[in-house]
């Protein structure tokens, strides 16, 4: 709606925040970009996340939507006029929440064995645990070029985010996503010919290396 005020408090190598981003193009809305810096983290995030004190948080209007899923319901339920990304049928929308849901409790914290492991081991179980996550997704997409089916929508952009961190998943643990996914991929790629999706993400490769410069400070390596 014209007038609204829009600010997004991000990281630019999160995920989660990548999700707000995708659902903002896609959506076609001009909106303020204010990147934090985790390790001191500014009071306008403390005080519009005071609970979790966590990116992202959309800020509209002066009032804090935070969590990354509950921000693009909100962006979908609000701008409802322009391209939907949940269905309108109650089943498949459920169906959508699901998958969503599966990828928030499951697929960060079995990533994170891999970029943060303390050994070979840790990181050889994260990437058996990944690689399960994404043959499951990979039955849920089944043969349909996005989750919902013809169309781009909520589920895409709750596991898009994570193409950014795909580099580093396969260089830690070294194996390829492609060769046990391929279905998957080609998803992916689809992904990243959307504009919408491809200037929201950052370079795989500066996530990688960002991540072997915090395993140095925190001692991993």
């Amino acid at each position: 709606m014209a007038g609204d005020e829009l600010i997004l408090l991000n990281y630019w190598i999160s995920m989660f925040g990548a999700r707000v981003r995708i659902a903002l193009e896609e959506k076609g809305l001009n909106y303020e970009y204010r990147e934090e810096n985790l390790q001191n983290k500014s009071p306008l995030l403390l005080q519009m996340n005071p609970v979790h004190k966590k990116i992202p948080v959309l800020i509209h209007n002066g009032k804090p939507i935070c969590e990354s899923n509950i921000i693009v319901q909100y962006i979908d339920e609000f701008w409802n006029d322009k391209t939907p990304l949940l269905p309108s049928d109650p089943y498949e929308k459920a169906q959508a929440r699901f998958w969503a849901d599966y990828i928030d409790k499951k697929l960060y914290d079995s990533g994170r064995k891999i970029t943060w492991n303390k050994n070979k081991e840790e990181a050889e179980e994260g990437k058996k645990e990944v690689l399960e996550i994404f043959k499951v997704l990979e039955g849920a997409l089944g043969d349909k070029p996005y989750f919902g089916g013809e169309n781009f929508g909520y589920v895409d952009i709750s596991l898009i985010g994570f193409h950014m961190w795909f580099y580093a998943y396969e260089t830690i643990a070294n194996f390829s996503i492609e060769a046990e996914c391929p279905k998957l991929m080609a998803w992916d790629k689809r992904c990243l010919e959307r504009k919408t999706v491809a200037k929201s993400l950052g370079d795989p490769k500066a996530v990688y290396d960002i991540v072997l410069k915090s395993r140095k400070i925190k001692g991993l390596d």
